[in-house]
């Protein structure tokens, strides 16, 4: 190139590429640290729940507890479920309010990665089944309160997932519910149909 000569755009960039392997139309190399030069990262290609299970065996690790984490893939929701029903060593962390805290913190560890919202559920030495046995009580009480006359029966706050399955027990029992409430304070509200 003479003194007078300006480098054009595609000199720049076949400089810059200076060594990188050429490639087909559609094909995809790794070029810096797990990155593809289609934009892609090697993150990409694990799913949520493989993510999550990840996530969950580090915190089990440092809280010193053991639990086997199985993946339960459904529709659109990812289920992990960690122990058997009834584990004595994770009685600490299938209460409710930590089964809920553990899900939020696997939540954004999972959105952290795939950049994407997560709606992974966690269920912890049986916990999703207790709680679906304690929200079947709540609605046989809402069916009741209905029956008796009530025009409508609000449930406490609950997560969305668990509100879902609010609304599919009270369907069952014939009755209609709704959400009602902002945030945290969101919950089902029993109406007669």
């Amino acid at each position: 190139m003479t003194d007078d000569q300006q480098p054009t755009n595609e000199t720049v960039a076949d400089a810059e590429v200076d060594g990188a392997a050429q490639q087909d139309e559609g094909s995809t190399v790794e070029i810096e640290d797990g990155a593809t030069d289609d934009g892609a990262t090697d993150e990409d290609e694990l799913d949520e729940g493989e993510i999550a299970a990840d996530y969950l065996e580090a915190l089990l690790d440092i809280a010193d507890v053991d639990g086997d984490i199985e993946i339960e893939e459904t529709g659109t929701r990812t289920t992990l479920k960690v122990g058997e029903a009834g584990d004595e060593s994770l009685a600490a962390l299938s209460a409710p309010d930590v089964v809920a805290a553990l899900q939020d913190l696997t939540r954004l560890a999972v959105q952290s990665q795939t950049g994407e919202f997560s709606r992974v559920v966690l269920d912890v030495a049986g916990s999703q089944d207790a709680r679906t046995v304690e929200l079947r009580v709540l609605v046989e009480r809402a069916a009741a309160a209905i029956a008796a006359g009530d025009d409508r029966y609000a449930l406490p706050a609950m997560s969305s997932y668990e509100r879902k399955l609010v609304h599919d027990l009270v369907a069952e029992a014939g009755l209609h519910s709704e959400s009602e409430g902002e945030g945290r304070d969101r919950h089902a509200v029993v109406v007669p149909r």
